[in-house]
């Protein structure tokens, strides 16, 4: 089962941040068979860059860049800002909040701050626990056990094999590489812990 310092370490999240939201990544990792070492530690190096250290369930842009975006869904005046990026992967979109409303059976559509408030100090517990469910949704629905399967925890991250399909990963949940150093420093921070 993940234990705290497995949570703080690979997210680099503080004691207190990582404290609230265990459970619930517990129950995450359980629910979306999030289970093997390298499984586990791909996910929390993700999310923690994502969520900012498990500290933003809400991005902090206000959505406006999304405004008429079609291949998110957003075909609604204001979808822009209330579909913005939320949860500790920021879900983004009509499309995707529609998604994961039908997958964790809550209505994220009339009420989109239920995935998440802002940040971790002003969450409440169903807020933190969509948050973090939410993550495992995405990753489990973009197939991503699959990738983080490829990776070998026991050899360096940094090149080869690993390095490509931790970029694909990346690429998968960002539309880009925005933050790999980040994503890979995390990863590292939090690799002794899995060994």
């Amino acid at each position: 089962m993940l234990t705290l310092g497995q949570l703080k370490e690979a997210t680099c999240a503080k004691s207190a941040y990582a404290s609230k939201f265990l459970p619930y990544i517990i129950t995450t990792c359980d629910r979306f068979s999030i289970i093997t070492p390298s499984r586990i530690l791909n996910f929390l190096a993700q999310v923690g860059h994502e969520s900012g250290g498990l500290f933003y369930t809400e991005e902090l842009a206000s959505g406006n860049a999304y405004e008429g975006r079609k291949d998110l869904g957003n075909t609604q005046k204001g979808d822009g800002v209330r579909f913005k990026g939320r949860g500790l992967i920021q879900i983004t979109g009509r499309s995707n909040y529609r998604a994961v409303s039908l997958a964790l059976k809550t209505d994220f559509i009339t009420n989109p701050t239920f995935l998440g408030g802002k940040n971790v100090t002003k969450c409440n517990d169903i807020q933190l626990k969509n948050a973090a469910e939410s993550a495992g949704w995405f990753w489990n629905s973009r197939n991503l056990n699959a990738l983080a399967d490829q990776i070998d925890i026991t050899k360096n991250i940094d090149t080869g094999n690993n390095l490509a399909v931790f970029k694909k990963i990346t690429k998968t949940i960002n539309g880009g590489y925005n933050g790999l150093p980040d994503r890979l420093n995390r990863y590292k921070s939090g690799l002794q812990y899995f060994l």
